[in-house]
């Protein structure tokens, strides 16, 4: 169905009255030669596998409004990887309208996704770090980045016998990427990582 899922823990502050972790989902549509596919990346052997890469090419900090809660225990339509990954998150998956209307087109029952209330709907929701309450509801926000990924593939210029110029796959580039999400809490107790500092 063309998915991507990002999975988050963070951990939690016991003082603060937090449980040991809070776990995070966030479900997006995959975009075609956003990352290359498994078969090629299964051809092309990795040299030094345990070295510490740097990423070629380092790609804009993304802002995505995930205004749509997924319903965990129908998601398995969406992705079956969704069961195994976003286990320890059901209540916190969240998705865009946007990615919805397009899995809605592609035949994904609809009644997993439930619309969230949004800034615009509400005008007196906040920012989780300008809220001055743990338990009113607000927009949060997490960031994360993704060090290192194999975005493209590589290739190569060699020349026939005659002389001809011809490319073929050699090898595969890398990228860093930043992803910053806005959702709808029900209290700033579950975003407390978004404070002002």
């Amino acid at each position: 169905q063309e998915v991507k899922i990002f999975r988050a823990l963070i951990l939690g502050e016991l003082e603060r009255g937090q449980s040991q972790f809070q776990a995070l989902c966030f479900v997006t549509r995959l975009h075609r030669n956003e990352i290359i596919p498994s078969e090629s990346m299964a051809k092309l052997r990795q040299k030094n596998p345990r070295t510490v890469r740097q990423a070629e090419e380092v790609r804009g900090l993304e802002h995505l409004s995930m205004d749509v809660a997924v319903n965990f225990s129908k998601a398995a339509q969406l992705s079956s990887h969704i069961h195994n990954v976003c286990a320890e998150a059901r209540e916190a998956i969240y998705t865009r309208e946007e990615d919805v209307k397009f899995w809605l087109e592609k035949g994904v029952d609809g009644s997993m996704f439930e619309v969230l209330p949004r800034g615009s709907d509400l005008p007196e929701l906040q920012r989780c770090r300008q809220c001055p309450e743990r338990w009113r509801p607000c927009l949060c926000s997490y960031s994360l980045s993704i060090a290192w990924y194999p975005c493209m593939l590589k290739y190569c210029k060699s020349r026939d016998a005659a002389g001809r110029l011809s490319s073929y796959k050699c090898g595969i580039r890398s990228c860093q990427k930043g992803y910053t999400f806005h959702y709808y809490v029900p209290q700033k107790q579950l975003c407390l990582w978004d404070e002002e500092t």
